[in-house]
């Protein structure tokens, strides 16, 4: 891998895709709080880690056509949403999800005109989770679909988060889940993950995370789709845990 620009990102907003009214990030990331400890025989300060936090904080423009920025953001839900970033879109890409509460809309008005806003999105239970896309950016399927697999290299055993989004779907009911391979379907065929079913969509948009620790994960993982459907939008992010992990 090589260093890479920021261009062709994508920014999605519990099943809302925000890309081209978002002009810019200022924070994705994050991580455990440090916990000061130090005793009093020692010249110099010692930290643990504490509890885990981050945030996804981003600027965007003023649209208030329907399904953009201005529907999605301003009414300000008290729940949970699911905000995600994905670095280009490629199979394989980094993306970073979490889990989140929308805490501001604040609008700035400039003496040019512009209209903008900052919003900020800290994590709600999970922190700032970095994965990679197992679609490209958002993939489209008009019947029950079996996608391309991510090589990971090596399986894993310390289990694993996966993100969806569904920004658009025309059907009864679609489910999207993973399967793994050791081997890309070789010799040996591709299976469910365990605990790597999205719960079933019946409209968009839509957004949920699933995990499952501890869990091994095979080499080769997919998406799949299964289900009563014309047309489904949707994007995936899996985060394979490299450590034991409890979130």
């Amino acid at each position: 891998m090589s260093q890479r620009r920021g261009l062709g990102d994508n920014l999605y907003v519990s099943g809302v895709d925000l890309s081209g009214d978002v002009g810019s990030l200022s924070r994705v990331g994050g991580g455990p709080s440090t916990l000061d400890v130090t005793g009093i025989n020692k010249s110099a300060n010692e930290r643990i880690g504490g509890l885990i936090d981050g945030s996804i904080d981003f600027a965007a423009f003023f649209n208030d056509a329907a399904g953009q920025e201005h529907p999605t953001l301003a009414p300000l839900p008290t729940g949970q949403r699911i905000v995600s970033y994905f670095r280009g879109t490629a199979i394989g890409n980094a993306a970073a999800s979490c889990i989140a509460r929308q805490v501001n809309y604040d609008g700035d008005r400039g003496a040019d005109g512009a209209f903008g806003f900052s919003i900020s999105a800290p994590s709600d239970g999970t922190g700032v989770q970095w994965g990679e896309q197992l679609t490209a950016g958002k993939r489209t399927d008009v019947a029950a679909t079996n996608g391309t697999a991510l090589d990971a290299g090596a399986a894993s055993t310390f289990g694993f988060a996966a993100f969806l989004h569904v920004f658009a779907f025309t059907g009864t009911s679609v489910t999207v889940k993973l399967q793994e391979s050791s081997d890309n379907g070789g010799g040996d065929a591709f299976a469910a993950v365990v605990g790597g079913g999205f719960t079933v969509v019946a409209a968009a948009p839509a957004s949920q995370r699933i995990a499952a620790t501890p869990a091994s994960l095979e080499r080769y993982v997919r998406v799949v789709t299964t289900g009563t459907f014309s047309s489904c939008v949707f994007a995936v992010v899996l985060v394979r845990h490299q450590s034991a992990v409890n979130l």
